[in-house]
């Protein structure tokens, strides 16, 4: 049996040798026009994703944004293909803790637009979204909600949860572009782990791609 194991492990390493060797040969083999059309598409790639962030800071991406009034809003949501909208209310300490770590993932996160918007100034959209607890994010993707991540229940139901935790949290929403595991929240504790799980994925923003009815998935228009 131990044979076995090493001859399909030797065979393993041999199909691995070989992929190596025929890269480094197509590499070796290179002439200076293919070395030149890798140079093209490279600084192609770099200037587009250049154009793209210099449109994304003309926008206000960077930094997290007060909206005067609910019309900014819908506009805001109109411009921008990823929001996150934070509802917050001036006397809630909790808001405050929250916007400490949206100011840190807005400069992290070019691609998404952090927002704030007073609930007292925002009578209408506290009442379509049903918000009663302060403080809600609403998550709006291509003009669409998506679902609202509300209070700090998913962050353990405590106010000293991390920035990485949000960033996770925000990630498993598709609402930034998250470079870590999804799988594993970072929080320590494996029963802690399995309980954030188990209510993101209860929760409006993890919704199956074919669940096109859902009552958090509705075009915004004035």
């Amino acid at each position: 049996m131990e044979r076995v194991f090493e001859e399909h492990l030797m065979n393993a390493a041999m199909v691995v040798e070989q992929q190596l060797d025929s890269e480094i040969n197509r590499l070796e083999n290179l002439d200076e026009d293919d070395l030149e059309k890798i140079r093209e598409r490279r600084m192609k790639a770099l200037r587009k994703a250049q154009s793209q962030k210099h449109e994304w800071i003309q926008k206000g991406h960077g930094s997290l944004s007060e909206l005067p009034s609910e019309k900014d809003f819908f506009d805001t949501c109109k411009q921008s293909t990823n929001v996150v909208c934070h509802f917050y209310k001036n006397s809630t300490f909790r808001c405050k803790i929250l916007d400490s770590h949206l100011e840190k993932l807005a400069q992290q996160h070019l691609e998404t637009k952090f927002v704030k918007l007073d609930v007292e100034k925002a009578p209408f959209l506290t009442s379509r979204f049903n918000i009663h607890v302060i403080p809600t994010m609403g998550i709006v993707k291509d003009g669409k909600t998506q679902g609202f991540i509300v209070g700090f229940a998913e962050f353990g139901n405590c106010d000293e949860f991390t920035t990485e935790m949000l960033e996770w949290r925000l990630g498993c929403a598709e609402i930034i572009k998250y470079a870590g595991d999804l799988s594993n929240p970072p929080v320590k504790g494996k029963s802690t782990k399995s309980s954030i799980l188990e209510q993101v994925k209860n929760s409006k923003t993890i919704r199956s791609k074919g669940d096109q009815n859902s009552d958090s998935d509705s075009d915004l228009e004035e």
